[in-house]
């Protein structure tokens, strides 16, 4: 999507410009002036095209003598031709560019009218927000806020209606302004967002546009190459940032209502591949690495990444191709007698070492080549791992549970005549067989998924208010994982579970003695590392592209160099200590985006975008 777009007449006519504050002062004067004497309708409950306009348009009359409802509605609306429907004469909406073609969608949330009318000395504006979305025709097809301005019909060019109209239009064309004012409780905080975004909009006129950070923000200037280059550019850009970072997060209840619910919603994301993983790099290394190593790799690894890196949507985690990558340096040690710690930690101090070989020569400049379609395939190629590994736990179960109960073999026989035969019967019968364990794991597995994907879903139904949906759908998943597990430990207690082996007295490794390897285990381990290298390079690169892909509209730069440096940082001290490796991960990184995001959806055509 592109950036902010040009504000343009519905009928066609030659587009529009935003407001600029800082230019124009007027529009900002106009704000603080036509607010003091508004007229502000929250949540109406109106759903009738002409009942709307007949209350807002009753409401200005009661505050100006001169204004007539019959005289102002015919000035607004137009007949439409061969129909007995009316539409509105003069509309100012935002457009959007999609980039192809020279095509544009319409920002159908909002509406500004406007008309003149003699005898009316001075403007009047009138803003109503509606309970629920309307359609009021074409491009407008789920309207929540109707803007109405009447003025005189003489006036200079800069107190015209079309200019308070287009100053108005200005702030509703930002997403972050309507979702604030979607959530004003009162007339008072109604206008203070307003008041508040128009001074925001006049000293900083970049606050407001929505650009992707992938373009002339995160350009290098041309200035001679060195090494570092790169680093040093993004660590200018960030460290201006880095207190904002911690400051939007509890700005207003709204942030810190987002602020809570993703943490959440990010401790159960982290903490159950954590899990899986740790699970799955216990049996390729025998206990060696385990699961409560990843998930302490995983707590050291994510405060290091929040606090350091230079994008902070992007989330730390070990990964399956990782947990693969560890398992054939296992095999390789155990194969010519090498220390696992020592082998390990030499390949991921090899691997590091060229990771910072392309953090200093800005090597991420490659990926500004790299298409949709590679973000695409590699995170399909990452959730169908997920996938994989689900099922083949759910194969697992009923391989160790549910297969041994061969019908022919372990059925109790027609022939009991009395207690002593039944005895001897159970005392055969074999202790691995417990079907209801397999069944129990499907069970929890997939009301896990339902629960969990209807709550999430939950903001496209009409239950409830909005604001409930936001909040059941904010915390899907932790409460699908928090029901299942009361389901699983209580109302099937006598059931026996599947457990993972936690190691609890599993001892952390010392600095492993890599120095101790033979010589020829050094030029293993740096082939190794340069191809582990690879593979942390493309993950790392994909998943910042993943997170910052333009859709999303960050604000913020991008840091890819400084990124890089960070990973190597952190997975120098987890090669010597002997953790988990990790980087950036899908689909943890724009789920995190996705968690911390207001979401808009717009009808264009029929069809829903968000």
């Amino acid at each position: 999507m592109a950036s902010v777009s040009p504000i343009r007449f519905e009928q066609g006519e030659d587009p529009v410009s935003v407001n600029d504050f800082v230019s124009e002062v007027r529009g900002r004067l106009d704000v603080n002036h036509l607010l003091e004497k508004s007229v502000i309708l929250l949540d109406l409950n109106e759903s009738i095209y002409e009942e709307i306009f007949k209350r807002i348009i009753g409401e200005l009359a009661t505050r100006d003598a001169k204004i007539n409802l019959d005289a102002v509605q015919e000035a607004l609306f137009v007949q439409d031709e061969g129909t007995p429907f009316n539409s509105l004469r003069q509309t100012l909406q935002s457009i959007s560019s999609t980039g192809e073609g020279g095509m544009f969608t319409y920002d159908q949330t909002w509406v500004s009218t406007f008309c003149t009318l003699d005898g009316v000395e001075h403007r009047n504006i009138a803003i109503a927000r509606l309970h629920s979305p309307i359609n009021l025709g074409r491009t407008m097809e789920e309207i929540r806020f109707v803007i109405v301005v009447v003025g005189p019909p003489r006036e200079k060019g800069t107190k015209t209606v079309l200019e308070a109209a287009r100053t108005f239009g200005t702030l509703f064309a930002d997403i972050d302004v309507k979702q604030r004012l979607l959530l004003a409780r009162s007339v008072n905080d109604f206008k203070a967002i307003l008041i508040s975004s128009s001074d925001q909009r006049a000293q900083d006129p970049t606050h407001f546009q929505h650009k992707t950070n992938t373009g002339e923000k995160a350009n290098i200037p041309d200035t001679k190459w060195y090494p570092g280059r790169g680093i040093a550019h993004d660590f200018k850009l960030r460290i201006r940032l880095y207190a904002s970072d911690y400051y939007d997060g509890v700005k207003d209840r709204r942030a810190i209502q987002k602020t809570l619910s993703t943490t959440v919603f990010l401790f159960f994301t982290c903490l159950l591949p954590a899990i899986a993983f740790g699970v799955f790099n216990d049996e390729n290394t025998n206990g060696q690495l385990n699961v409560k190593k990843v998930i302490f790799a995983q707590a050291v690894g994510g405060i290091f990444f929040a606090i350091f890196s230079g994008q902070p949507m992007n989330i730390a985690l070990t990964s399956a191709p990782l947990a693969i990558y560890i398992k054939v340096i296992y095999t390789i040690s155990e194969s010519f007698g090498y220390d696992f710690f020592a082998m390990y930690a030499c390949v991921g101090l090899w691997c590091q070492f060229f990771l910072t070989i392309c953090a200093f020569t800005e090597a991420a400049n490659v990926m500004k080549s790299a298409t949709r379609s590679t973000e695409e395939l590699f995170g399909m190629f990452i959730v169908s791992a997920f996938h994989l590994n689900a099922f083949k736990a759910i194969y697992r179960s009923f391989q160790e549970h549910y297969f041994p109960c061969d019908e022919k073999n372990y059925t109790l026989s027609s022939n009991i005549t009395n207690m002593t035969n039944l005895s001897s019967e159970i005392e055969h019968f074999p202790t691995d067989c417990h079907r209801d364990t397999a069944i129990l794991f499907i069970i929890l597995t997939f009301g896990t998924l339902w629960i969990g994907l209807s709550l999430f879903n939950l903001r496209s139904t009409p239950y409830l208010t909005r604001g409930k949906r936001d909040i059941l759908a904010d915390y899907a998943l932790a409460v699908g994982v928090i029901v299942m597990s009361i389901v699983g430990t209580f109302v099937f207690r006598q059931v026996e579970k599947d457990v993972f082996d936690v190691r609890l007295n599993a001892p952390y490794a010392a600095i492993a003695p890599f120095w101790t390897l033979p010589l020829s285990a050094y030029f293993v381990s740096m082939g190794l590392g340069f191809s582990l290298c690879f593979l942390f390079f493309m993950d790392q690169c994909i998943v910042t592209a993943t997170a910052e892909n333009p859709q999303h509209k960050l604000k913020k730069p991008t840091a890819a160099h400084m990124d890089l440096l960070g990973v190597a940082i952190l997975n120098v001290f987890f090669s010597i200590v002997g953790m988990p490796w990790m980087h950036a991960a899908i689909p943890q990184a724009p789920l995190h985006v996705r968690a911390l995001a207001d979401i808009e959806e717009r009808v264009v055509q029929g069809r829903v975008y968000r």
